[in-house]
């Protein structure tokens, strides 16, 4: 029998373990007294740690959930009562946490409870998988540590059987320091099923202090760009103080998928960017609400999944970043290259591109949706004058969208839908089986929603952008300068989309409102009317 160790002992152990001695790394667990057992038989208020006084509250950083399963939902929070400080103001030891479910937001009507450890090896986040739930209804949460209590979440698990009816919505693009999050705001009021977040919900640069609508005035740790784990740590905690997004994440369960600046601008699953993404995808994994599945195993992190809405709709929510090559043109903008044609480059990579094709085959939702990173659809930017592609989208790998377009045109796809992220522009897009063939009919719609802040209120893709829509004809709405959210209301006779717009991300009180509406027929793929 191994001797036991003190809770200081097995963090340090926990943090030996997490560090990527190789590329595949160990699957550790945040939270689990599985682990803690196989390490050491501690004794269970070591395992679950000490019970601290906090002088500070210790949830400055709120409560999310999270990945709805039928029978439950991920519960995530993280002990940082100083979150601006590297260590977030806690100390080197395990802390025990305690969490509740209840039918009531009063939280009097309980039916889970258990306890919890947040770790120092995971920067005192806490992951609760909690089971055991009804399917399809609405739920309430909150931790509590030592005297100190959460604000009460609310939540909802995923229904079973027929479905009539499902409202969510989809975000991307949240750069802290150039806007306000005023479609947050509305969105933590309104009703919604879930969020759906696209990516890019933090930035990787270095924030100056006093420029931008926040003037921030920050420690000097956050003028650098961010590649260390301490930095990111930083980054998403600085993101998660903003009072608007904490609102969204304890009023909706969210689904969240990453894009590029997480990690660093457009990269690929190059090996020269292992080191950086062992950091981010750690800091990634502590600050969101993710399955104990999605732990990162140092440089990789299994993030794509699906989540199933009874009958009527199953997200496939994909990674366009980890396994994806390096683009055969070039990066950015650049003619597009014999090379692009090959079929071993990939946006996905070939396991992925496999699980994807086989979820919308067997699919049996009325409704088949892909949460994507980068515009699918294709943006000719100069027409007959040339060949010129932005090759960080999926321009830049035709023949592995062609494979997937096709597929959906062969195997008859019921209802795809793909939503988008990451272009600070909003485009609703017929996509087409095949962009070489003028004649190819439609095979689905594509909304790619527009940021919540990044780029502020500059107008910079609408001048850039706006002269290539006229070679697009498949591209049915295009705009290039507003911020805000896309909410959908899913039934199973047709989608409506409403573009949400706010009047400006300057100011955090701006009005929002819906200034377009899209609309997609059941059986009639692509963009119906707007």
């Amino acid at each position: 029998m191994m001797p036991a160790m003190s809770s200081l002992e097995l963090d340090t152990r926990l943090t030996d373990l997490a560090a990527p001695k190789t590329r595949r790394g160990v699957l550790i667990s945040a939270g689990s007294l599985a682990l803690a057992a196989s390490l050491s038989r501690l004794p269970l208020d070591v395992a679950y740690g000490s019970t601290p006084r906090h002088r500070k509250d210790p949830f400055a950083l709120g409560v999310a959930s999270g990945d709805p399963h039928t029978d439950g939902i991920v519960l995530w929070t993280r002990l940082a009562p100083e979150p601006l400080r590297a260590d977030g103001g806690m100390e080197p030891r395990p802390v025990e946490v305690r969490w509740e479910v209840a039918k009531d937001p009063g939280m009097r009507r309980l039916v889970r409870r258990g306890r919890a450890t947040a770790w120092p090896a995971f920067a005192h986040s806490v992951h609760v998988e909690v089971d055991g739930l009804e399917d399809g209804r609405e739920y309430f949460y909150r931790f509590t540590t030592g005297a100190a209590a959460s604000p009460v979440g609310c939540t909802r698990t995923a229904p079973r059987g027929r479905v009539d009816e499902l409202t969510f919505s989809f975000v991307t693009c949240q750069k802290w320091d150039e806007g306000f999050y005023p479609a947050y705001r509305e969105i933590a009021r309104e009703d919604h099923d879930l969020v759906i977040h696209l990516g890019d919900y933090t930035y990787e640069y270095g924030i100056a202090n006093g420029v931008g609508p926040r003037k921030p005035q920050l420690p000097p740790e956050f003028a650098t760009e961010t590649d260390t784990l301490e930095r990111y740590r930083l980054q998403h905690a600085l993101y998660k103080t903003d009072p608007h997004l904490q609102a969204a994440h304890r009023a909706h369960p969210f689904v969240v998928i990453w894009d590029d600046h997480e990690v660093v601008n457009d990269y690929t699953g190059d090996p020269f960017w292992f080191s950086r993404r062992t950091n981010a995808y750690r800091a990634f994994y502590e600050h969101l609400p993710l399955r104990e599945e999605s732990i990162p195993r140092g440089p990789d992190m299994p993030i794509y999944r699906k989540v199933t809405w009874g009958d009527l709709a199953e997200f496939s929510m994909l990674d366009t970043r980890q396994y994806r090559s390096n683009p055969p043109c070039g990066f950015g903008e650049a003619d597009r290259c014999p090379e692009a044609f090959e079929p071993e480059h990939t946006m996905v990579g070939p396991k992925q591109e496999r699980w994807l094709l086989d979820n919308l085959r067997r699919s049996d939702a009325r409704w088949n949706l892909i949460g994507n990173q980068v515009l699918i659809a294709e943006l000719d930017h100069d027409g007959d004058a040339g060949d010129l592609f932005w090759n960080d989208s999926w321009d830049g790998y035709p023949a592995a969208r062609t494979r997937i377009t096709k597929f959906m045109q062969r195997e008859r796809i019921r209802n795809p839908v793909v939503i988008t992220g990451d272009w600070h522009s909003t485009f609703a897009n017929d996509v087409k089986a095949d962009y070489e063939d003028p004649r190819s009919p439609t095979v689905a719609a594509e909304f790619v929603a527009p940021s919540i802040s990044s780029n502020g209120d500059e107008e910079i893709y609408g001048p850039y952008y706006g002269p290539m829509i006229p070679f697009n004809p498949h591209i049915r709405f295009f705009d290039g300068d507003r911020r805000g959210s896309m909410k959908a209301r899913l039934k199973r006779s047709h989608l409506e989309i409403d573009w949400r717009i706010a009047d400006r991300v300057g100011d955090p009180n701006a009005r929002v409102r819906t200034l377009c509406r899209f609309a997609v027929e059941s059986g009639r793929p692509g963009v119906a009317q707007y």
